[in-house]
């Protein structure tokens, strides 16, 4: 029997961001995810530059992470999820890495260049760390230049994209770009992105989908954490000799 799936990116601890906005509706979104099939379960709050991780408030998440991961279904764990800022190519960024691996997860910005991703991703591997990047199929750059996932992973860093982007619950465009990436061998992981009880995750409903388009093993690879191991994992593209 297989394991559950590992989901690398949700907001289910209130933060002051976008995510859940209660520990109540932080304990359901767990119970939502496990009834889906999730086994492990990343709370990865923003760190936007208008809402930094300052001591008060990392210090109000760890509170209420400890609090849901008490009454979760699931092993929640704690990471971050960075927004690039040039403010964060001053910190170690081991301070934001998903807990018990050595993976910093980051978006690329929704709007605008690449470039901070980039300097951002860079830093991150230059103190030994290694660059997940969350959801480029929602963003501007990569609607302009769909080429992009496959260079970033041709740098050795690994690319996320949303069960919910390939259901189509982010438009057709988002859609066919999250498919593009997927089918063209540039992803390591597939995560619910989950917010809020309107958003909850949907990792089951997308790997049914990946598993009639991609194949079974294929599909088990993109859910099962993988992508958080520390050895450097080649993408499916050069595993096929693409």
């Amino acid at each position: 029997m297989r394991p559950g799936f590992v989901d690398c990116h949700s907001h289910v601890v209130p933060s002051g961001d976008d995510g859940a906005a209660s520990i109540a509706d932080g304990i359901e979104l767990c119970y939502l995810a496990a009834a889906g099939g999730t086994e492990v379960l990343y709370a990865t709050p923003h760190v936007w530059p208008h809402l930094t991780l300052t001591p008060d408030r990392e210090e109000r998440i760890v509170e209420a992470f400890e609090t849901i991961r008490e009454r979760a279904p699931l092993d929640l764990r704690l990471g971050y999820e960075l927004t690039p800022a040039a403010p964060l190519l001053a910190e170690d960024p081991r301070r934001y890495a998903l807990e018990g691996t050595e993976v910093v997860l980051m978006e690329v910005p929704f709007t605008g260049s690449a470039r901070p991703l980039i300097a951002l991703a860079e830093h991150v591997e230059a103190a030994g760390l290694v660059p997940l990047i969350a959801h480029p199929e929602r963003t501007e750059v990569v609607q302009e230049d769909p080429d992009l996932p496959r260079a970033l992973a041709e740098r050795g860093w690994r690319i996320q994209v949303n069960a919910s982007s390939l259901l189509g619950r982010h438009g057709e465009e988002t859609e066919r770009l999250a498919w593009e990436i997927v089918e063209g061998g540039y992803v390591d992981a597939i995560a619910s992105d989950g917010h809020r009880l309107t958003r909850p995750a949907r990792v089951e409903e997308a790997f049914q989908l990946l598993r009639a388009r991609v194949g079974e093993e294929a599909a088990w690879g993109l859910v099962d954490g993988s992508a958080l191991s520390a050895r450097p994992i080649p993408s499916r593209a050069a595993a096929q000799g693409a």
